[in-house]
């Protein structure tokens, strides 16, 4: 397979990894679309830690430095409507965390709380590398392909439809040395990254709440399942 061809695969069907294989398996010819910002499940910088997964990505687009894919890292997921007390929580195990790099999803909530409080981040999107999503993160967005490194299995301008985000968060759990879950529903995306990490064998740590707390409904549910609970020590200074 020439990486060219992939890549004009990626561009052509704005990187649905289904249509991607199939025009793989038929050999389907199309114009070379060239760029300077992608990586290919070819090439000696792509992540191996992607090749646990079940379907990696088969080709990456980048804006930022890539040298932090090779850094210890720690994955911080959450609910996009994060309760005090959890953005809290994350600001505190990031800063606690400031040796490792912080990767999550660059979305309101929880993932925007991770970005801003960390040395060093990696931000996954569930659109094209080139589409601001959400708006209101923008200039969250602008200063980690700036200052770190933003990934996208989605080409350029490629809008962020629903499903995406699911399937981009086996990227963040593939990526990620450790998972801290600190905000959840039980139908959310937060708990796709969840069962993604435990399936490759990741360590995931959950946030307890109090048990009144409306919010911590789901968390405490999962650390009475056998998940394991944050301690005071990960987030005390």
């Amino acid at each position: 397979m020439n990486r060219r061809l992939l890549i004009s695969y990626s561009f052509y069907y704005e990187g649905d990894y289904f249509k991607i294989r199939k025009a793989i398996s038929d050999k389907q010819e199309l114009p070379i679309k060239e760029t300077d910002n992608a990586l290919t499940i070819f090439d000696e910088e792509y992540p191996k830690k992607l090749l646990d997964l079940k379907y990696p990505p088969l080709v990456l687009f980048y804006r930022g430095d890539l040298s932090l894919l090779k850094k210890e890292s720690i994955g911080v997921v959450g609910s996009r409507q994060a309760c005090s007390y959890a953005l809290k929580a994350t600001e505190r195990l990031v800063k606690k965390n400031n040796d490792k790099v912080v990767i999550s999803g660059l979305a309101k909530g929880i993932d925007a709380c991770g970005h801003e409080n960390a040395s060093k981040t990696i931000g996954i999107l569930g659109c094209g590398i080139n589409y601001i999503y959400p708006y209101c993160n923008r200039k969250l967005i602008e200063r980690v392909a700036r200052e770190g490194l933003i990934l996208s299995e989605y080409p350029d301008l490629c809008k962020p439809y629903a499903y995406h985000f699911p399937f981009r968060n086996r990227i963040i759990a593939a990526l990620s040395d450790k998972i801290y879950i600190m905000q959840s529903n039980a139908r959310s995306g937060t708990m796709t990254s969840l069962n993604e990490a435990l399936e490759l064998g990741k360590e995931v740590k959950v946030l307890p709440y109090d048990i009144f707390d409306e919010y911590g409904i789901n968390n405490n549910q999962l650390i009475y399942e056998g998940a394991t609970p944050i301690s005071i020590d990960e987030i005390a200074f």
